[in-house]
């Protein structure tokens, strides 16, 4: 898939008062919404020579997610307020926050809610649409699509979504290269970087989606959701 045909099935990235609701409000509205990643060459232009910055898209239906708040919810990053790490967490709504954890994994969250309050919903798992042969040399413990996106470090390495995306715009898909790399203190790779959007291609959320408690965290509440059926999320 191509700029121009992503364009032409996709449309416009989804606008910023989209994300301007509470982390419940958007995980529900974000099931079955599309996650697209598009890389570009160190200016920030589409490249062209079929390689690594060739304006290449990577896709993914999202399925499963999970909400979290701010200083309510033990279990957000924003519980004891703000911090170098977790600022973007705490807006302007739109902007994508992605995390180190365990020491290997990245994870990445959409950030709404209000300008100053920390809120931001956790992308657990994606249906792969587009880019699958990119993904699978991404990721090459995966033996089978299923195991491409179905948690939400699967995902990040599938599309190669690092620290260096920290803080990008998802309603412009644009990032200033270097900048986020610096606030995460992590060396930015200066090969490469991509263009992140959301995009609604007409699939409604489920009227019914399954709900559950989040996934290997202390809180017992019920903020998590998925696609029922759906083969390709972390936890049935």
């Amino acid at each position: 898939m191509d700029k121009a045909l992503l364009s032409q099935e996709l449309g416009e990235p989804l606008a910023r008062s989209f994300y301007s609701c509470d982390p419940i409000d958007l995980s529900l509205k974000l099931l079955n919404k599309v996650l697209v990643c598009e890389s570009l060459d160190f200016s920030g232009n589409d490249g062209g020579g079929g390689g690594v910055g060739s304006g290449r898209v990577r896709a993914g239906r999202i399925v499963e997610v999970e909400a979290y708040g701010g200083t309510d919810d033990i279990s957000s990053h924003g519980h004891r307020g703000k911090t170098k790490r977790n600022e973007v967490m705490f807006g302007p709504p739109g902007h994508l926050y992605v995390y180190f954890t365990y020491g290997m994994h990245w994870c990445s969250n959409v950030v709404c809610g209000i300008d100053g309050e920390c809120a931001a919903v956790l992308l657990r798992a994606l249906e792969p649409l587009a880019g699958i042969e990119e993904m699978f040399q991404a990721r090459s413990a995966a033996r089978k699509e299923t195991d491409l996106c179905s948690g939400p470090a699967k995902l990040t390495q599938a599309l190669g979504i690092t620290g260096d995306q920290n803080g990008i715009d998802l309603v412009i898909g644009a990032t200033s290269i270097g900048a986020t790399s610096e606030a995460n203190h992590m060396p930015f790779s200066g090969i490469a970087d991509l263009s992140i959007t959301i995009h609604d291609d007409g699939i409604s959320p489920p009227k019914f989606p399954a709900q559950t408690t989040r996934i290997g965290v202390k809180s017992d509440l019920s903020w998590r959701w998925h696609i029922p059926d759906n083969p390709h999320v972390s936890h049935r």
